[in-house]
């Protein structure tokens, strides 16, 4: 009984167990049902939001983009790119082939939605949920065609869900046809090219759509993924890489065989194009920067040329017309061929915006080049216009190098033990960091880069917009010659940090973007502080002058403060590239010149010619200020050739001083001994010679060992005479040690002064040496008498003078040679 009383409350106990566990799992499900039915009501209702806010469908929209308005600098309207080539067709005017090439590349399953496609949303929000929101799009045909004529270009939820209650709703009002002619009215296809009719007939100079071939077919729905990338015209390569991925879609689809597919992938895109498109817009080497910045920006999911944006630009259209003339054939400049090539850009130094782009010479449209030379791929070697900022540059701004550094010049290798060469394959010894920029010599700049070291250099130039090779620098980059590539408006920006006090402002095209909805989007890059002031200041003093003095006299402006650079590049015996960078406080200019297939340039001074016709014609009425110094920079007195550099001394040589910039602190304190006041001259006499009426004036002098060794020591004489009171007076000079001085006046008291002149430098002269004597009175005949008859016996002794000095054998050699030097301080 025991037992089973208790078997009893053990059951009732594990019932009660099981009773509260059925309870416990009862609320979990009805608060997560009542958790979903919250959140479901939430979003139901957050969805009616957003539907209840979608614009309404506008059927004059659905066919004709929004024209894309363009502004310059000063908000002038230069280009309304939704005015350009557009030409309306219907459904019946679609060949087959087309229309099976745009479905299978666009919206596989557009026939068989209802405006929005499942299966492509849920692959989308798996990619979004791995890779980001809006990592990857689900839109259909139909959503492209509402979300292009209604809604912004936000990646967001709210445009979602506008963009499919959109499409549902003009699936409702339209047919499938219907709405595939819509989209093929509406899409743009590059070159200012809308709709797929004009841009069958631009491309492949086809009116009638029927005659499009398979390979035709599959190029035109490639292209409107990304216009300009795929662009036929500029891009053949990419455009038939794109045209290959349709044809295999169109496998894929069951549209055509593989068979079919090669044969048409046989055909290249730019067998399809015809050659003699014409683009009639404006400015095109500077809206093509322009449109690429926004459409990075703003991504893909905003159509520019249809979505009813306005974009402020920051184009001077007087400057981007110059620059254009230049290059076209009327440009006062004598290019050597027609295939010589140029690219230019021009940016405000202070702020980077850009002010004009010279994309190249002798294009489609005879203004530019089917190739953008200022901007396009990886651009070229630099040369020497390199040195400024990897070499010297971060030497003052890690070493506090002076710009009087001294670095040699001399027979010199690499670390890898190869031989680096100067231009002219001379060596000139000692130098300045300034002379070894002036003169663009070598070895002194890879000197330069091994002491920064390249890990320092490297990130010194990456803060100014240049891009590092994927395996670094090499040493070869002191001198622009080793891996880093550029292009003129990447030297552009880098170059106006020099002018712009050490700030690098990375150029832009595009200040800002309006969107449709009133929407500003800012496109101002922000400041980037790349260097100290002094480094950009020091620079910037070096670099004026190599206009000056150096190797860029050619782009000199007089009346302008001009620093620059010129560089070129060797490939053996052939200069490939020639560059010339230079800025003023308003305007940098950077250009390059040479051949698109690296062959040698006939005339390396064109860039230099193009930079100075184009600064001085934007110069023009404008102000241009000179560069500021900072006060930590100190210009200092050097005496020339010091290592280190010491102050010169009071008798060092007017042309062995030199005036070098220091950082504050660093300036020299030693004062140079090298040039020393000379000794004065000995054992100065003069003579009365009666019979001549002259003075002779004799001294010695002789130079003391360092004076000898100084080969610079050429010692003159400098005498000076003064008769009674009167002030000293100049004579003569003369590099003897003796001189007559003749017809003087009797009885008079004549003071000399012979003074020993350094020859080189006449500054540095002796303490004067002086003499004096009196003129004796000029006697009667009774006095003689006298004198002969008191027994005197002077006129005994005047005679043996005068026979004395009138013997030449018996005359002093100095007196001898210099009887024909004699100055009259007489009346």
């Amino acid at each position: 009984m025991a037992n089973n009383s208790h078997s009893r409350v053990q059951r009732r106990k594990q019932k009660r167990k099981k009773k509260k566990g059925k309870l416990h799992l009862r609320k979990v499900f009805m608060t997560l049902f009542l958790l979903f039915f919250i959140a479901g009501i939430g979003i139901i209702g957050l969805f009616f939001t957003y539907i209840k806010d979608a614009p309404k469908l506008v059927a004059s929209e659905l066919s004709d983009p929004i024209s894309a308005k363009i502004y310059d600098m000063d908000e002038q309207l230069i280009a309304d790119l939704g005015t350009q080539k557009r030409t309306k067709i219907e459904y019946d005017d679609l060949p087959q082939v087309l229309i099976d090439a745009v479905i299978a590349t666009e919206d596989a399953r557009f026939f068989d939605h209802a405006g929005f496609d499942f299966q492509r949303i849920l692959a989308a929000a798996w990619a979004n949920v791995t890779d980001g929101f809006g990592a990857e799009g689900a839109s259909t045909i139909t959503q492209q065609v509402v979300k292009n004529a209604f809604l912004t270009f936000d990646k967001k939820l709210e445009r979602k869900v506008q963009e499919v209650w959109l499409a549902m709703q003009l699936e409702m009002q339209y047919s499938k046809k219907e709405i595939l002619t819509m989209y093929l009215n509406k899409i743009y296809y590059g070159n200012q090219i809308y709709g797929v009719a004009k841009a069958a007939e631009v491309y492949f100079g086809k009116k009638d759509l029927s005659e499009l071939t398979l390979p035709e077919a599959a190029l035109l729905a490639g292209i409107p993924q990304l216009p300009n990338v795929y662009d036929p015209f500029d891009h053949p390569d990419k455009a038939d890489k794109r045209k290959n991925i349709v044809l295999d879609l169109m496998v894929h689809h069951g549209k055509i065989s593989e068979e079919e597919a090669e044969q048409a992938k046989k055909v290249k895109a730019e067998e399809l194009v015809v050659d003699n498109y014409v683009s009639n817009t404006p400015y095109e080497d500077f809206l093509e920067v322009a449109l690429d910045e926004v459409q990075e920006k703003l991504g893909d999911d905003i159509d520019i040329y249809s979505d009813g944006i306005k974009i402020y630009t920051t184009l001077d259209q007087h400057a981007q017309s110059y620059v254009e003339k230049m290059l076209s054939k009327n440009s006062p400049i004598e290019f050597p061929d027609h295939e010589f090539q140029a690219g230019i850009a021009v940016i405000d130094t202070k702020t980077g915006a850009i002010r004009a782009i010279g994309g190249g010479r002798n294009g489609k449209d005879g203004i530019g080049a089917d190739w953008n030379y200022a901007t396009d791929g990886d651009g070229r070697q630099p040369g020497s216009t390199m040195k400024p900022l990897l070499d010297y540059a971060p030497a003052i701004e890690k070493l506090n190098w002076s710009t009087y550094h001294q670095i040699k010049d001399e027979k010199y290798t690499y670390s890898t033990g190869d031989p680096i060469r100067n231009w002219n394959d001379s060596y000139k010894g000692w130098m300045s960091m300034r002379e070894a920029l002036r003169d663009s010599i070598n070895v002194p700049a890879l000197k330069a880069l091994q002491e920064v070291g390249l890990d320092y250099a490297e990130n010194f130039i990456k803060q100014l917009g240049i891009d590092i090779p994927e395996k670094g620098i090499v040493e070869a980059d002191a001198i622009g010659g080793g891996r880093i590539h550029v292009t003129p408006l990447e030297m552009a920006g880098a170059y106006a940090s020099f002018g712009n006090q050490g700030i690098y402002n990375e150029p832009y095209a595009v200040r800002k973007v309006v969107l449709q909805n009133g929407k500003t989007i800012d496109f101002t890059p922000d400041p980037v502080v790349a260097m100290s002031d002094y480094t950009a200041y020091m620079i910037t003093d070096m670099l004026k002058t190599v206009v000056t003095r150096g190797t860029g006299t050619q782009a000199y402006i007089s009346g302008l403060p001009v620093a620059g650079k010129t560089g070129t590049t060797n490939r053996g015996d052939k200069t490939p590239d020639s560059w010339f960078n230079g800025y003023t406080t308003n305007y940098t200019i950077s250009i390059w010149t040479g051949y698109p297939d690296e062959r040698n340039i006939p005339n390396s001074q064109i860039a230099e010619y193009l930079f100075k016709y184009i600064m001085s014609e934007l110069s023009k009425g404008k102000e241009t200020k000179d560069f500021i110094r900072p006060d930590v920079v100190k210009e200092i007195a050097v005496e020339k050739g010091s290592r280190p550099a010491k102050l010169p001394g009071d008798y060092t040589p007017q042309d062995q001083i030199v005036y070098e910039l220091f950082i504050k602190g660093t300036e020299p304190t030693e004062i140079s001994q090298k040039y020393k006041q000379l000794h004065p001259v000995s054992d100065l006499q003069a003579e009365y010679q009666e019979a001549e009426n002259a003075i002779q004036l004799n001294w010695k002098y002789h130079l003391d060992s360092e004076e000898q060794e100084d080969q610079n020591t050429e010692v003159i004489f400098e005498i000076q005479a003064a008769v009674n009171d009167q002030p000293m007076e100049l004579i003569t000079t003369t590099s003897e040690t003796s001189i007559l001085i003749t017809d003087v006046n009797k009885g008079d008291i004549y003071t000399f002064e012979v003074t020993a002149v350094n020859g080189e430098n006449p500054d540095n002269t002796s303490e004067p040496s002086i003499v004096q004597i009196t003129v004796p009175e000029e006697r009667s005949i009774d006095d003689i008498i006298d004198e002969i008859l008191n027994g005197d016996g002077r006129n005994n002794e005047n005679n043996g003078s005068l026979e004395q000095n009138n013997d030449p054998a018996g005359q002093d050699e100095n007196v001898s040679e210099e009887n024909s030097q004699t100055e009259n301080i007489g009346n």
